[in-house]
């Protein structure tokens, strides 16, 4: 009464091996397809440099090139996000530590800063030296 072990909800029983050879399955085809359109992308905008008239177009071949980065805009949100989490999470404690606040306030959003301009400086360093390495080429 009310043991359904092996049992789903039609009365069928569940076996857990073919769920499994269906996503091994599926995990292959995956494989297959993922390694046939990896190399139909490179060929078509990767490697080619031919002038492309469509913006989209265009812009997914500086994307997938890797000619405009995204995480100088990402570094820059979440430096923003940062700085007013430090800044209002700080009044969490003005009421505990006066000094705890400030010194939370103050070191907290400068360590910010100098991690995120850390970054940046990195992130320029190759901007530099990909401009320098065309300017050589030509």
């Amino acid at each position: 009464m009310g043991y359904d072990y092996g049992y789903d909800m039609l009365g069928t029983t569940r076996n857990a091996s073919s769920g499994f050879a269906g996503s091994a399955v599926w995990l292959i085809v995956a494989f297959v397809l993922s390694l046939v359109g990896c190399f139909v992308i490179y060929y078509l905008f990767v490697k080619k440099d031919n002038k492309l008239n469509n913006k989209f177009l265009t812009w997914l071949r500086d994307f997938l090139r890797f000619d405009k980065m995204l995480i100088e805009s990402i570094l820059k949100i979440t430096y923003i996000f940062m700085a007013l989490f430090i800044t209002l999470g700080s009044f969490a404690i003005i009421g505990e530590n006066f000094l705890g606040f400030l010194c939370t306030l103050v070191f907290g959003n400068l360590l910010a800063r100098v991690i995120y301009e850390a970054s940046l400086i990195m992130l320029m360093i190759w901007k530099n030296t990909t401009e320098i390495k065309k300017e050589l080429k030509k």
